[in-house]
């Protein structure tokens, strides 16, 4: 079925009305989306030293997923997933974009990725459009080279800040202007914007359904922060310091390097965070104001997990712990990610352990809005679970990374298969097996100790790849071991002992 099929045929088969809703009145959908936010940078999850009450408070009337997963360690193809409803490799971006290799001297070269959400697909709102929502993009969007596959062409009535770009050339305005392509006023906070804009489409098109989807460009490189948050958490982190509650989590490595887990204390990331929050509360704030709240349904989650390598020339800037490794990696750090959703009318808060991934979210929020999803797509819908706690059938979780990560991450594939999860490597094809039951951090490899399980897992992977047509990487002529380490640091800029 084509796209265009598909369309007229939604808009003539739409008959069941979403959850708790009376005919006339559509579900809304809020979509906060954040970039790098690791899942253990709320309080809800653990923080301590970052503040998020906005957050925790949405936590608090919503369901809080604890095992929930981006469905790739990258911004790029995780923002594919959840407009499609499928899995990065089926759609062909595995990568962030443009997602070229540049690791001169590694054994392997990352395969090619599709540099645009291919027209053909099926987004969310293009999905909503025949229910007769309204839509908006504001933020990132970083899944187009140009501008003839960014959201206004992908179902989106109103488009700000959607681009080819992946990061802001700064915070704050006019450091910013062109990148992204938001207008702005002098000392102006990028979030804060894009805040300001969400709110005023919410206030215009409240007599509407609408889809409102804000992908934050923060808390992603440049860490940069507004002065008076980035005071409160020094004089915090000069107070915790003198009162020695930084705990360093021992074990949790960064893979092969000797490197510690960083700890959760960077004030500029601190006060990234808080106005992230600060954003939350407000979008909140307006659907409380707007007696919007009983009829919309929320959701907060990030695309990959925080940042805990150098990038860039900047210092890792948090903590995964208890997870290992973070952004670009397939261990737990790099691809577990807070999730919170809150539903209509109901004002008590679950947390809730079943798996869940970034595919599923198009098939759910269809289904609310009593929408159809497109034939062919990977995720299922969670609506059972979050209305009445019925989870979908038991299924395998994958994830397929053909590429070297600026984060020092390597190529790689992944199931999950209840608490056993296995990690292949495509340069060698070792694999890795760990019991998430009892090993959260990932430090124990079970592959040798449970080989048929192992195979198995394996074998799952292998039969989901072809089926997918996954792409693998390619040998480097190029290869010079004597010169490997060096190309994983490429980008970092960042030399092991320096």
């Amino acid at each position: 079925m084509n796209r265009r099929t598909f369309l007229q045929t939604a808009a003539a088969g739409i008959s069941a009305l979403g959850d708790g809703r009376a005919a006339g009145s559509p579900v809304n959908v809020v979509f906060i989306l954040m970039d790098d936010l690791g899942w253990a940078d709320i309080g809800c999850n653990g923080s301590k030293f970052y503040e998020t009450p906005n957050i925790d408070k949405l936590a608090a009337r919503g369901t809080r997923f604890t095992n929930a997963y981006a469905a790739a360690p990258v911004c790029s193809p995780t923002r594919a997933s959840i407009m499609t409803g499928k899995h990065p490799a089926h759609v062909g971006i595995t990568n962030y974009l443009p997602g070229k290799h540049t690791f001169p001297y590694t054994k392997l070269i990352g395969t090619e990725c599709v540099q645009n959400l291919p027209l053909a697909e099926v987004t969310i709102a293009e999905g909503l459009a025949p229910s007769g929502y309204t839509s908006a993009h504001v933020g990132k969007w970083h899944l187009g080279a140009t501008a003839e596959f960014w959201p206004e062409k992908q179902g989106f009535a109103l488009n700000v800040g959607g681009s080819s770009s992946g990061m802001p050339r700064s915070f704050f305005y006019p450091q910013w202007k062109g990148n992204p392509p938001v207008d702005g006023k002098d000392g102006e906070y990028l979030t804060d914007k894009l805040t300001n804009v969400a709110v005023d489409f919410i206030e215009k098109n409240q007599s509407r359904p609408f889809f409102l989807y804000l992908p934050h460009y923060a808390v992603h490189v440049p860490i940069e922060a507004k002065q008076k948050l980035v005071e409160k958490y020094q004089a915090k982190k000069a107070q915790w310091e003198r009162q020695g509650l930084f705990k360093q989590t021992p074990g949790l490595y960064r893979s092969g390097h000797g490197y510690p887990q960083p700890l959760q204390n960077d004030p500029a990331y601190a006060a990234m965070i808080e106005s992230m929050d600060q954003s939350v509360g407000r979008v909140v704030e307006t659907l409380e104001r707007l007696k919007l709240t009983e009829n919309t349904l929320v959701f907060f989650t990030s695309d990959n997990g925080g940042l805990s390598a150098p990038e860039w020339k900047k210092v890792p800037v948090t903590s995964n712990a208890p997870l290992r490794e973070g952004k670009g990696h397939l261990y737990e750090g790099g691809i577990r990610v807070p999730l919170i959703i809150a539903r209509p009318a109901v004002r008590t808060g679950r947390v809730e352990a079943k798996q869940v991934q970034s595919i599923d979210f198009l098939p759910t929020i269809l289904q609310f809005a009593g929408a159809k999803s497109q034939p062919g797509i990977d995720g299922v819908s969670i609506a059972g679970l979050l209305r009445n706690g019925t989870p979908p059938a038991e299924r395998d979780l994958y994830w397929h990374y053909p590429h070297y990560s600026n984060q020092i991450g390597r190529p790689s594939s992944a199931i999950r298969r209840g608490t056993w999860k296995l990690i292949e490597f495509h340069e060698d094809r070792h694999a890795e097996l760990y019991d998430l039951s009892e090993d959260l951090g990932e430090q124990k490899d079970l592959a040798a100790a449970f080989p048929a399980r192992a195979r198995e897992l394996q074998d799952r992977l292998h039969a989901w790849q072809k089926q997918v047509h996954a792409q693998f990487p390619a040998p480097n002529p190029n290869y010079d071991p004597k010169r490997e380490e060096e190309s994983y640091w490429w980008i970092s800029g960042v030399l092991p002992g320096k």
